[in-house]
């Protein structure tokens, strides 16, 4: 998945994304290859927030359990939607 909102996973849309994976039962974890960091724990926001990612960074989202699917689905959606901030938007 590629980020696309302005300011990456900094503060809010970090504590989207957190609370987005939360919300599932299944372990999920999240990494940034490029800067070869993680993968991290995707429920923890200290932990997301450590990866360093901004605006145009792929970033891999694993999930492992019975809602793995939807748990994945619920993300990538968050994801493209801009994370509540407008995607199109510049920082």
């Amino acid at each position: 998945m590629v980020i696309r909102n302005p300011s990456g996973l900094h503060a809010r849309p970090a504590a989207l994304f957190v609370r987005t994976a939360g919300k599932f039962a299944s372990k999920i974890t999240i990494g940034n290859p490029a800067a070869g960091k993680g993968p991290v724990d995707a429920k923890s926001i200290l932990s997301v927030l450590t990866l360093g990612v901004s605006s145009g960074t792929e970033i891999e989202v694993s999930a492992e359990g019975d809602d793995a699917e939807a748990a994945l689905a619920a993300i990538r959606e968050a994801v493209e939607s801009g994370l509540g901030e407008d995607p199109g938007a510049v920082a």
